[in-house]
């Protein structure tokens, strides 16, 4: 049984969750709980790992691991990469994986590569890698040694990127003993800080890796790096010229919870005939707004359904307002879905319950079958036809001791004013990341049977 912090306990009285005319949820036997981017093509596969964060603030896997790791939202000067590469043949790099709250994926890093495990994140811009200066004693380990590597090196002070009002950075970069301090804030509070350098990804034998900027840290709460994925110009498939990526996050489901794996593509997915894609939006007049995220893929989203009726959300609530709020996103590196209060209040719920890991309040320790028929299938609609459908059989999310959550919670508990659309809802699907017809595609898949 997890250990519960009473200040996370936030008592509150459900009001209707759905439509205001949806079936009242029975909860006499389901109570809820207190429950604390060179010119070369590349087209290569890997195999994604998903393990929990080692936050400081969860002292056991059976907390809710609902971390965000979405960058805060930064002003002006950002830059989007439209360089595009033709696909080359496959290569095929795969292992296994557990899948509770990140998506980790394994890649080689310096010369001799190191294979380091990082978090993909979609809603990052720069990637960085856990540093030890001192030489390991035995292998493999999580954390990067630039002594052994022949293409490390460090970022001078007096680089571009090193300068004080750059605005990749959460916080103003600095020099430090003649090195590029850089400190990089996340939206749940974690920080990464550590030195800016290049290194090589030498992702094939056949390509020239050219050395890509990103954070050396020694002061992480976290055991894996950060592999950025987002439209930035210092993201990984800026600064490396993909053109587009692809994942497919594998359902997890049993007790004790199976060993899921997954499936990561760079360049071209051979299943891609199947995807629907949807555009994505972007919004110039407001690019510069504080609560807006222009670096962020922002979908499209216009409505949810649940228990086959629609909830009563305009499309507006789904869309950034004059100050950037209210901006859906898709987030591989969050693990539920968040709402702002406007969708959020749509609910039904009529029972007193308690705040579960500071962000779902829908938790409940009956049988979650039973629940999940009582609340049926939730459809996430988008622009072009475009449905996500999550059956009734997997609507609630075993987070331990008998619990079982709905993956939805409140934006403002999580420290952010957008909806985002985290990896949980992105299970058995595929997730198609199109750079340059800057759009993303979607198909429904059994992740598992894909690898």
């Amino acid at each position: 049984m997890a250990s519960y912090n009473s200040p996370f306990l936030l008592c509150l009285v459900f009001l209707s969750f759905f439509n205001p005319g949806c079936t009242e949820i029975e909860t006499r036997n389901a109570t809820l709980k207190n429950t604390t981017g060179e010119n070369h093509s590349v087209s290569l596969s890997f195999s994604l790992s998903s393990v929990p964060l080692s936050h400081s603030t969860h002292s056991s896997q059976e907390e809710t691991q609902s971390s965000s790791l979405v960058s805060l939202p930064k002003g002006h000067g950002h830059q989007r990469s439209n360089g595009a590469v033709s696909s080359s043949p496959l290569i095929n790099y795969k292992s296994s994986f557990r899948y509770s709250m990140a998506l980790i994926v394994s890649l080689p890093i310096g010369t001799p590569p190191q294979t380091l495990p990082m978090v993909l994140d979609t809603g990052s811009q720069l990637s960085w890698i856990q540093c030890q200066r001192k030489i390991p004693r035995k292998s493999p380990t999580t954390s990067f040694h630039p002594s052994l590597s022949s293409s490390f090196s460090n970022l001078p002070c007096n680089s571009p990127l090193c300068m004080p009002r750059n605005p990749d950075f959460t916080l103003p970069t600095s020099c430090v003993n003649n090195l590029c301090h850089y400190s990089y804030f996340y939206a749940d509070g974690t920080l990464a800080e550590g030195n800016l350098v290049t290194e090589k990804f030498p992702l094939s034998p056949s390509l020239i890796a050219p050395p890509l900027v990103l954070g050396c840290t020694t002061s992480s709460s976290e055991a894996q790096g950060i592999l950025g994925m987002n439209l930035g110009r210092l993201s990984f498939p800026s600064q490396d010229k993909i053109s587009k990526f692809s994942y497919c996050v594998p359902l997890r489901q049993g007790t004790p919870r199976i060993t899921p794996t997954g499936t990561f593509y760079l360049g071209e997915n051979p299943n891609s005939h199947s995807f629907k894609y949807v555009n994505l939006l972007s919004f110039p007049q407001i690019q510069s707004m504080p609560n807006f995220d222009p670096l962020a893929y922002t979908l499209p989203m216009t409505g949810i359904i649940i228990g086959g009726k629609k909830l009563n959300i305009p499309v507006s609530v789904f869309r950034p307002d004059s100050g950037g709020s209210g901006q859906t996103m898709i987030d591989s590196g969050t693990q539920y879905t968040f709402l702002v209060d406007e969708a959020y209040s749509k609910r039904c719920v009529t029972k007193q319950g308690y705040m579960h890991g500071g962000s779902l309040d829908m938790c409940f320790d009956g049988n979650p079958i039973e629940i999940g028929r009582l609340i049926g299938d939730m459809v996430f609609q988008f622009e072009n036809g475009v449905d996500i459908l999550i059956n009734k059989e997997r609507i609630l999310d075993d987070v331990g001791g008998g619990v079982n959550c709905i993956g939805i919670g409140r934006s403002s508990l999580l420290g952010t004013s957008s909806n985002i659309f985290g990896n949980y809802h992105q299970e058995n699907q595929w997730v198609e990341f199109d750079l340059v017809g800057r759009k993303v595609g979607f198909s429904a898949a059994d992740c598992k049977k894909l690898v």
